[in-house]
């Protein structure tokens, strides 16, 4: 197929009036769901729960405002996408280069094959979110500047009266040595793909990162919910944690408790559904692009 039939075959047309009116519609939603945040970080302040969306997925405030209409769609008068990684002109319109899918199609099968295998197993939610209490399991040191709720020697103790379950290497790895011969299995780099299952909270963060790194090739919708679905995570993530973060608004999950435990069950199911919907949303545009690349 050459590429004009391809653009026939694929492609959508947007007026500068339509895209721009996208694109201003995107960036409002982006406000009012992180605009404090933003504001107070173009003054240093920090925040243990958002700043991780960005810090730990080496992402940035605008990887989440700026908008893409994603492959196969063409804007009338887009030259201000020009300068962007991807795009490129095609007679009257800018649309995301053929080309740049043919170099990353790549990352597209891997990301395919990480989500499908993810999707394919049920959801496990016994963790309880014990991998921040692991993270600093015997230690002298904290990952977040705020106090530990229990103190030090009762974070200890719940790591030793619970069972740790976490099957998120990206999690695992951060885990204090004492603490990692108490998970029930060894996480490796290379066993992600055979471990990661759709009830783990960062499987669900993941989903964003996978937008993000697969950028223009997938539309800013698309990864705006599932920035906002990673976000919802992380504050649970959070609140589960040993971490005090009442002061920030947080209440905590007490998950030392039953009671505790059943809450964060409750919550992290909830979140594990939205995970579900959007990894099928993202598998399908995955799906696309392969099926596409094979035909360039």
């Amino acid at each position: 197929m050459t590429s004009t039939e391809m653009r026939r075959a694929t492609s959508r047309h947007l007026t500068s009036t339509q895209w721009r009116a996208r694109r201003d519609d995107h960036r409002a939603r982006v406000d009012d769901l992180i605009g404090p945040y933003l504001r107070a970080r173009k003054n240093g302040a920090k925040h243990p729960v958002i700043d991780f969306l960005f810090t730990f997925y080496s992402s940035r405030p605008a990887h989440v405002r700026r908008w893409h209409p994603g492959f196969g769609v063409h804007l009338e008068d887009g030259d201000e996408l020009l300068g962007l990684r991807g795009y490129h002109r095609v007679g009257d319109a800018v649309t995301v280069d053929p080309g740049y899918l043919r170099d990353r199609v790549g990352a597209v099968g891997a990301t395919a094959a990480l989500l499908h295998a993810t999707a394919s197993r049920p959801a496990r939610l016994g963790c309880f979110g014990l991998h921040e209490w692991a993270m600093v399991y015997r230690s002298a040191e904290k990952r977040h500047d705020v106090p530990l709720r229990l103190g030090r020697a009762g974070t200890d103790a719940v790591v030793e009266e619970m069972p740790l379950r976490c099957t998120h290497f990206d999690a695992f790895r951060f885990f204090t040595p004492e603490a990692r011969p108490r998970n029930e299995a060894e996480l490796t780099r290379d066993r992600q793909v055979h471990d990661e299952q759709p009830g783990c909270l960062h499987t669900t963060m993941d989903l964003y990162r996978a937008c993000f790194t697969l950028a223009p090739l997938i539309d800013s919708d698309l990864t705006l919910a599932c920035f906002r679905s990673a976000l919802r995570a992380r504050e649970l993530d959070m609140r589960a944690s040993p971490y005090d973060l009442r002061a920030l608004g947080y209440e905590p999950v007490p998950v030392e408790t039953a009671a505790g435990r059943a809450q964060y069950v409750r919550e992290q199911s909830a979140i594990a559904e939205d995970g579900r919907e959007l990894r099928a949303a993202l598998s399908q545009r995955l799906s696309d692009l392969l099926a596409l690349s094979n035909r360039l």
